[in-house]
């Protein structure tokens, strides 16, 4: 479904240039294919194989070194979890030329949770995450706000129309291409389906799983904790899981990009952190589906209309990085005493900037409480703090502090290819 130009398009030429193997991983039904497909089929010629197609997958299986070995040209394997065969012939063909661009893989399932399958491949192999859709993607514009937060000198954008509404509906929608397509009446079907295909095709191939139906139970609930700490001993009573099933159940669910857990940031001084990580669905449509809300109802759900407006913020720059400039690391910050930022972006350099979420139209210096614990925390790398909310104007609150309109995330953009929408 080639309708929206993803923006990793250029990372992934640039890893395909330089490095043997790229694997391009992500959930199903994020585009994986068909963006691999159109590198393969232009500016980066290969043959194209998929091991969803039953052939193709028992050959791999039944002789993955002659599998290999049998094809010259550069190639691109379509889901290479279902066989795993393949990482050590893949990489002795590697280790006999190392040419660039050899090998474009792409994953359903992170293989960097794999221990055994990310280490045949180090040092030979770049891994880039292709998330649903962002913002900035459905609407034809290149986002570069993680660029703009990191720059010496911040400038602010101008204020802007914002509607309760259209980010209810922004988030009611998510990223996964085809739901995005769908009319609002037709997309829970598509979810149900999406959940189905899920269980039945990549969580069977990576486990072994008796109880098949307590995954899409745990997927509900962690649907409507997203953006909170990981509890898994309260999990594990809520749901009558014992916690060694639980943590096996949370893995599969974060191999197979369904839910992410942010780590917590961690510092050397004295003040005491947290460091359970957070709670991400990864995608706030297929969450909204789990939780029973749609854009109309969600903003009357006060517990969920905040976390999925943080969860929903938190997506966005998940995905901007991985075509940014400054390509931060994210994490979250808790202390014990309740200070929380929702967001902290560490550069490679270690400079900090830290993004606080706000579903409210208007805010105050006690909202910068977490953000000015952030900046006594890690002291000079810290550059600035954003608290992004739901009011229509950027104002500086005091140093290195600043307020902006919440769709400043995909609104502050590159101009995007000709032809397309230029505003979001």
């Amino acid at each position: 479904m080639d309708v929206f130009r993803r923006h990793l398009t250029t990372p992934l030429l640039a890893a395909l240039g330089d490095t043997p193997v790229v694997l391009l991983h992500g959930a199903r039904q994020v585009g994986k294919s068909t963006l691999v497909q159109k590198v393969a089929s232009g500016r980066h010629p290969a043959r194209y194989l998929t091991l969803d197609d039953a052939a193709v997958l028992a050959a791999a299986r039944s002789d993955p070194s002659g599998f290999i070995s049998g094809f010259k040209e550069p190639l691109v394997i379509d889901e290479v979890q279902r066989a795993p065969e393949l990482f050590l012939p893949i990489k002795a063909a590697v280790d006999r030329d190392r040419r660039p661009g050899r090998f474009l893989l792409t994953g359903s399932a992170n293989v960097l949770l794999q221990p055994k399958l990310s280490e045949s491949l180090a040092g030979r192999m770049e891994v880039l995450n292709l998330w649903p859709l962002s913002q900035g993607e459905i609407a034809g514009v290149v986002e570069e706000f993680i660029d703009r937060v990191f720059a010496r000198a911040l400038v602010l954008p101008s204020a802007t129309n914002l509607e309760r509404d259209e980010i209810a509906r922004r988030i009611a929608a998510g990223g996964y291409p085809e739901a995005v397509l769908r009319s609002t009446a037709r997309r829970p079907a598509w979810f149900r389906a999406y959940v189905t295909t899920i269980l039945q095709r990549t969580v069977r191939d990576l486990a072994d799983i008796e109880r098949l139906h307590e995954i899409p139970r745990l997927l509900s609930v962690l649907a409507a904790r997203t953006g909170t700490l990981l509890n898994v001993a309260d999990l594990s009573r809520t749901l009558g899981i014992p916690q060694t099933t639980l943590q096996r159940y949370l893995v599969l669910l974060q191999t197979t990009f369904l839910v992410h857990l942010m780590p917590a940031w961690t510092s050397k001084v004295r003040k005491r952190l947290l460091k359970s990580p957070k709670i991400l669905a990864v995608d706030t449509g297929l969450a909204g589906h789990l939780t029973g809300v749609d854009s109309r109802t969600l903003p009357t759900h006060p517990e969920l209309w905040g976390p999925f407006v943080e969860t929903a913020v938190a997506m966005e720059l998940m995905k901007q990085a991985g075509w940014s400039t400054t390509q931060p690391t994210m994490y979250h910050m808790r202390t014990a005493k309740g200070e929380e930022v929702d967001v902290v972006l560490e550069a490679p350099s270690g400079e900090i900037v830290g993004v606080e979420v706000k579903s409210a139209v208007s805010v105050d210096a006690d909202d910068f409480r977490g953000l000015r614990v952030l900046a006594e925390i890690s002291g000079r790398r810290f550059l600035r703090g954003i608290l992004l909310y739901l009011g229509s104007q950027a104002v500086p609150f005091a140093a290195n502090l600043y307020a902006l309109p919440i769709n400043s995330v995909w609104r502050w953009q590159l101009p995007g290819p000709a032809g397309r929408a230029k505003t979001v």
